[in-house]
């Protein structure tokens, strides 16, 4: 029997004391084996390499939004965007499909708004919000003034020589032989004076030509029915599609249509269709 306050004793002493301090703490006295190492419990595993390794963070880092179009790109779907920026009121002016300095703005203000990194760039996560917050644009929202691509050429434009009108579209094709020589905008009468739908020819041509009825400029005049002519109109030019015409056919490219009217023979047809 051993006597209290040997060495021995003290030794076994402070090892109980041990024990109960790691209890406490929480810790996990790891057990003893036959050969009297300390095993590691049985909950930890080791990786393959035979020590522990590097703490995983619970989900992987999450991939930068991909970038769909930035300064300097152009397209339909640029269009789109700044149609449904200014649906929000961030662009006032026209979609233009051309992603220039005014659009860059117009993405880092929406970015900032929405606590999102201010690129001023389009990626996937600025273009989610954006669709969230808008409606598809309509057409005349992606071209309010102008410039939309030509309609389909209609059947009637495809033989001859011909002045092939859109109203579906707002443009004119000058087409001969099926093959489109030039195409321009243009706009059309009002509700009360529609311009006339149909198959007509050129009548007459006045370089420049005043209405005798309205005492306005039409310079580049084409007649094709009763007085209905396509022209160059002044006020096309300056206020876009907020006008329109008496009926005639209004161009608002000056040296587009100069250089149409010097093609354009008496004679030639004119298909003004939707």
């Amino acid at each position: 029997m051993r006597i209290p306050g040997t060495p021995a004793a003290l030794l076994a002493s402070a090892a109980a004391a041990v024990t109960a301090l790691a209890a406490l703490c929480g810790c996990t006295v790891q057990p003893q084996g036959a050969d009297g190492k300390h095993r590691l419990p049985v909950h930890v595993r080791l990786p393959a390499g035979g020590s522990p390794g590097p703490a995983r963070t619970a989900s992987a880092a999450q991939p930068a939004p991909r970038v769909l179009w930035s300064r300097g790109d152009g397209g339909p779907g640029v269009r789109e965007l700044q149609a449904r920026l200014r649906q929000v009121a961030w662009l006032t002016e026209g979609p233009t499909g051309s992603y220039d300095d005014r659009t860059v703005q117009a993405v880092r203000g929406f970015q900032g708004k929405r606590g999102l990194p201010r690129t001023g760039a389009t990626d996937t996560e600025t273009w989610r919000r954006l669709v969230a917050m808008t409606r598809p644009p309509g057409r005349w929202e992606l071209y309010p003034t102008g410039g939309q691509p030509a309609a389909a050429p209609d059947p009637r434009c495809l033989t001859g020589r011909v002045l092939c009108i859109s109203k579906t579209s707002r443009t004119l094709r000058w087409m001969i032989d099926g093959r489109t020589l030039s195409t321009m905008s243009v706009r059309f009468g009002t509700e009360y004076t529609p311009t006339r739908e149909g198959v007509f020819s050129v009548y007459w041509k006045s370089r420049h030509h005043v209405s005798t009825l309205y005492h306005a400029p039409m310079p580049y005049a084409m007649f094709f029915s009763g007085g209905q002519a396509v022209h160059y109109s002044y006020d096309f030019a300056a206020r876009g599609y907020a006008g329109g015409s008496h009926g005639c056919v209004n161009v608002r490219d000056e040296a587009a249509v100069a250089s149409l009217f010097a093609q354009v023979r008496i004679g030639d047809k004119v298909v003004v269709s939707w």
